[in-house]
């Protein structure tokens, strides 16, 4: 439930903390008995938690076919961020995965931990893929091949320019917001997104991972992984791997604030993709990831730490989000806060400092404009905290005792 100290500086995170813990648990209690679903929700748990959570927001016959369209592509991230693999062995596997989801007999050993038995035990995934209904089959085959052979094209390419980038992002993510388009549209719940909008929310998030991921990606065993763009990142070093050097943090601080410059031009997008949605289970599925994305990448602009270690929103404050994104009011509310939680850190001596306010002055306006910004809907940044210390510590002592009793139970 996070650290004791976390919640006494934050006290109004307790509460939104204890409801994401009981829904966790609700989750979990939610695992279908037959042994090759029960493979892929549990294991989904591990490999995503984040994601195990939100993808509860779905109706069940959904929720089946985007954990399944998850853990393929899962499956296929884990072969490609396996540097350990030949090009000549990886690449031929990127390309024919869409064929092997179809074959409950295949699996391929590679990655490591959970993922390493994702790979090894990838026949559960095929055989609840098969029992989907043909609509979400042709969904998830259509974008895993078209994602498999985008990855094998980057194998072996550079990310060099912006272009390059924005490709890559649309092979790695951007699809993944086609194919869940598909997935929505095949449900009969939503009408079918334009592929722009789809590929803009796949774009915003992946583009705030490889931000926040920097030095995992970089000190990566053993070969780097590099998709900073050299079109962005030759401005301010010789080699990308020269910005983790305290020498450079002012240089590597100006390439990471014109990363973040660069994400936040999809802002625009996700909220149109978002306001279109019907369903109140799909809404809280797509904003809650985004919400997430923007306040990471105000938690990463002009921060160095990103360059030491890992930059992330505190899990209370992940809680506060979960619990408080229930309609478009809220997601407009979010994106407000934080996109001020951002402009306040810009320097104007920054390189990049009047694109980045005209960005955020440009999501500001949207939010404004949609006729729905409130008060009540823009307050996750800052709140004043409602209880005294020595209660919190009295309510959180209660709570871990009654949690660990619950566990042996």
């Amino acid at each position: 439930m996070g650290s004791l100290g976390a919640i006494l500086k934050h006290p109004e995170d307790l509460f939104p903390l204890l409801k994401l813990k009981i829904a966790a648990m609700h989750a979990e209690k939610q695992i279908p008995p037959e042994p090759h679903w029960s493979f892929c929700y549990t294991l989904l748990h591990k490999v995503s938690r984040s994601f195990a959570f939100v993808i509860q927001q779905l109706r069940p016959e959904l929720r089946n076919a985007v954990c399944i369209f998850y853990l393929v592509l899962r499956g296929l991230d884990t072969v490609e961020d396996d540097t350990s693999i030949p090009s000549d062995i990886k690449v031929p596997i990127l390309r024919s995965f869409h064929c092997h989801i179809y074959d409950p007999d295949w699996h391929f050993s590679c990655g490591t931990k959970d993922y390493k038995v994702l790979m090894d035990k990838f026949h559960n995934v095929s055989n609840a893929f098969l029992e989907l209904g043909r609509s979400y089959q042709e969904a998830i085959e259509d974008i895993t091949k078209r994602m498999g052979a985008g990855m094998a094209k980057f194998i072996c390419k550079e990310v060099g320019t912006i272009d390059d980038y924005d490709e890559y992002c649309h092979y790695a993510a951007g699809l993944v917001g086609l194919g869940l388009s598909k997935l929505f549209y095949a449900s009969g719940l939503e009408d079918m997104a334009p592929d722009s909008l789809s590929n803009s929310m796949g774009l915003f998030l992946q583009k705030t991972n490889i931000i926040r991921d920097y030095l995992e990606d970089i000190n990566e065993i053993p070969k780097s992984r590099m998709f900073w763009p050299r079109e962005i990142w030759s401005r301010y070093a010789n080699k990308l791997e020269d910005l983790k050097n305290e020498e450079h943090s002012v240089e590597a601080v100006e390439c990471l604030n014109e990363m973040v410059t660069n994400a936040l031009s999809l802002v625009e997008d996700c909220l149109k993709y978002m306001s279109a949605l019907r369903d109140p289970f799909i809404f809280r599925f797509c904003a809650i990831p985004q919400i997430m994305a923007i306040g990471t990448l105000a938690l990463c602009y002009n921060n160095v730490e990103v360059f030491r270690g890992v930059v992330k929103m505190r899990r209370g404050l992940t809680a506060k989000v979960i619990d408080q994104t229930r309609a478009m009011p809220d997601v407009y509310g979010a994106f407000f806060d934080f996109s001020c939680m951002l402009k306040a850190k810009v320097d104007k001596n920054d390189p990049n400092a009047t694109q980045t306010l005209n960005r955020v002055e440009a999501i500001q306006k949207a939010c404004k404009d949609s006729g729905l910004l409130s008060k009540s809907s823009s307050c996750l940044v800052e709140s004043k905290p409602m209880y005294n210390s020595s209660l919190i510590i009295v309510v959180f002592i209660l709570l871990s005792v009654l949690f660990a009793f619950l566990s042996i139970k």
